[in-house]
């Protein structure tokens, strides 16, 4: 039995290749999902050395910068032993068929969809953004970068009581999304200032330096973009200290200290796909490619500002 996957086989360029199925139980893919962020780095080649071994997804084949096999949104029917028939998340790249440990398959709510669930690494990792940022009912919070990590943040803060939360991003086609998701938008332009919280999730220079001018006396930054290869300036200068602002640090390949005598990583992604029942978040799926097209339209994807998760629909096996 063989299997295809999308490799990133230069700078900017891909195609689909054999690639190994793995060992474990066979899973019959129906669904992944692009993460633009990460993805685009990686085809990119702008994974920076000192990170190859810390980047490795779940299952890739191949090493940084090229050829590489990535990606970590997948959903599928599992097609043999004790879970057959079910389907399943996992974090693997984008393969039309793989074998994984049945300890690594995370079974599907009954109330999410496949098509919805391609989420659930999305909706991870700002549930641990939540859980770093400390933030608190009645908080003035804004989110600055409305991509699918930053809107899933900003849904789960403005879940808590009292909590005013604003999405700040450029473009103005976020601000619908933003109200549908429980949140206020602005733009740069007119982000509220004097933040309790500012999670900064637009992985650029202007919008840490944003996120460090609007905080409050005392408040916290909490960085979650990844930048990838090269320095990003951070202006520490000017009311930084007088104002002795926090900025930390998250990343959702560690579970918070506090949380480690009690949850597991596979107890976090059960949670994380409990979460997605909300049928509101379909919004966050902003098109779909049939995956034997997927190699001539992957740099538009990743490069195209629209791009919330790009769904990637697998053919019958």
């Amino acid at each position: 039995m063989t299997a295809e996957a999308l490799w990133c086989t230069g700078p900017n360029e891909a195609a689909l290749q054999p690639a190994a199925l793995g060992d474990g139980v066979l899973v019959n893919t129906l669904y992944t999902g692009i993460s633009r962020g990460t993805e685009r780095l990686v085809f990119e080649g702008r994974v920076p050395e000192s990170e190859f071994q810390r980047m490795r997804g779940p299952a890739q084949e191949g090493v940084f910068p090229f050829p590489v096999k990535y990606g970590y949104c997948a959903v599928g029917r599992v097609a043999e032993g004790a879970m057959a028939g079910m389907p399943v998340f996992a974090l693997h790249p984008h393969q039309t068929r793989f074998r994984l440990p049945q300890s690594v398959l995370s079974p599907l709510p009954d109330d999410v969809p496949p098509e919805r669930a391609i989420l659930a690494a999305n909706m991870e990792t700002a549930l641990n953004l939540v859980w770093d940022s400390g933030a608190s009912a009645g908080d003035r919070i804004a989110v600055i970068g409305a991509g699918v990590v930053g809107a899933l943040t900003g849904y789960l803060l403005a879940q808590m009581p009292g909590a005013d939360v604003t999405l700040v991003d450029p473009n103005p086609a976020r601000r619908g999304l933003a109200q549908l998701l429980g949140c206020a938008y602005a733009s740069p332009a007119t982000a509220p200032r004097d933040c309790d919280l500012v999670i900064h999730l637009s992985a650029t220079a202007d919008g840490l330096a944003q996120a460090l001018d609007i905080a409050g006396q005392e408040a916290t930054v909490l960085e979650g973009s990844w930048h990838g290869a090269g320095e990003i300036p951070v202006p520490l200068g000017g009311a930084f200290h007088s104002r002795r602002l926090r900025l930390v640090s998250s990343q959702v390949g560690h579970l918070p200290v506090a949380r480690l005598p009690r949850w597991s990583y596979a107890r976090r992604m059960a949670k994380a796909l409990a979460l997605l029942a909300d049928p509101v978040l379909d919004a966050l799926i902003s098109g779909e490619t049939v995956f034997a097209d997927l190699p001539a339209r992957y740099g538009a994807i990743l490069s195209d500002p629209e791009t919330l998760c790009h769904r990637i629909r697998y053919e019958p096996s």
